[in-house]
């Protein structure tokens, strides 16, 4: 008997998760038996197709063609793309990725509460790259609205996402600082909602378990983000130095913060790397001007934004892309006498696919 698409859909359009819990396979599955791609057995594509003409699916809503018009979308929390160092890079690779294969690229910005599909519906797009998400509920409805999808700087199981390898990278600052000599390592980090900040935490702590040393609460300093970010940065730092022991080293979660902070150090007259070490997180262009020159994690920022709209065009299944990241060594981290000694690097390759 076919399948009512009212009452199995209560009343809405069928999607393309519908078809996939229906016939108990992944969205990825259905997107390339409706789409005639390779990949499922002859088997699996017949039930797919008629799971499909079942529940009254309308095919035409899949094109054939590789996408030509990505939608990029990104919260509107981070703020203005122009200043935003990390989040702009991602849009120069995106940007490129699109002019190699031919798509149009246009942007919308978004926020929470918003009725996010009614603002993609107006802009046509045949596929979507999400960057700067904290909000699972954006990201889920994106991913209800029957568009190829891909996120950046984000994780959820049922799509594919493309990350740089935040754990592995703060493992590496962690263990740079504690191979330099420091024995009381901070970290100043965000909202632990955040999947980059989240794993950039615990690959501190993991640092800090190898090397034998115990997590210490008062260590990790959260920025409150009701406060201007910058100042919220400031009253971080200030809290660890007014700390009774205060640290000798601090791992913050984006440069950002590390030049914020570091000139708060400054302010109170503390020397940077003398009493307190440094390692920041993305290698923005400031992070090499600074005095001294900020240690970082250097991010591609472009490869990540390239990747993902690679990936969206070419209906990458649900899962993660992984990009290395790599520490560069410069002054903040150092002894002054080797402050202008050729910046050291060290490559961490992904773990995960």
């Amino acid at each position: 008997m076919a399948l009512d698409n009212k009452d199995s859909t209560q009343g809405r359009k069928v999607t393309v998760r519908d078809i996939a819990q229906a016939a108990d396979v992944s969205i990825g599955t259905v997107s390339r038996a409706l789409k005639g791609q390779p990949g499922p057995s002859d088997d699996t594509r017949a039930h797919v197709l008629r799971v499909a003409r079942e529940m009254r699916y309308d095919t035409n809503r899949l094109r054939n063609e590789k996408p030509k018009r990505i939608l990029f979308l990104y919260s509107r929390q981070i703020g203005s793309l122009a200043t935003n160092q990390f989040y702009s890079g991602v849009l120069h690779g995106a940007e490129t990725a699109c002019r190699d294969a031919g798509a149009s690229l246009t942007l919308l910005s978004v926020a929470s509460g918003e009725d996010v599909l009614a603002q993609v519906r107006r802009h046509e797009p045949d596929a979507l790259v999400a960057i700067g998400f904290s909000d699972l509920g954006i990201a889920s409805a994106l991913r209800d609205g029957d568009l190829p999808l891909v996120l950046t700087d984000f994780s959820h199981p049922d799509i594919h996402c493309v990350n740089d390898d935040s754990l592995t990278g703060a493992w590496l600052a962690t263990r740079h600082l504690l191979a330099s000599g420091a024995r009381r390592p901070a970290m100043i980090h965000g909202p632990l909602s955040h999947h980059s900040v989240m794993l950039r935490a615990k690959g501190f702590r993991r640092a800090l378990y190898e090397a034998g040393l115990l997590a210490d609460p008062e260590l990790e300093a959260l920025l409150d983000l009701s406060q201007d970010y910058e100042e919220a940065a400031r009253i971080a730092m200030r809290q660890l130095l007014a700390l009774p022991q205060r640290p000798d080293a601090v791992f913050a979660y984006n440069d950002e913060t590390a030049l914020t902070a570091m000139a708060v150090c400054a302010e109170a007259g503390v020397r940077v790397p003398e009493d307190i070490r440094f390692v920041g997180y993305d290698d923005v262009a400031a992070a090499a001007r600074s005095a001294p020159p900020l240690t970082t994690i250097r991010v591609d920022r472009v490869a990540l934004g390239y990747a993902a709209v690679q990936a969206v065009i070419d209906a990458a299944e649900p899962g993660e892309t992984v990009l290395p990241v790599e520490l560069v060594v410069r002054g903040s981290s150092q002894a002054p006498a080797s402050a202008d000694a050729p910046p050291a690097k060290r490559r961490a390759l992904a773990a995960r696919a």
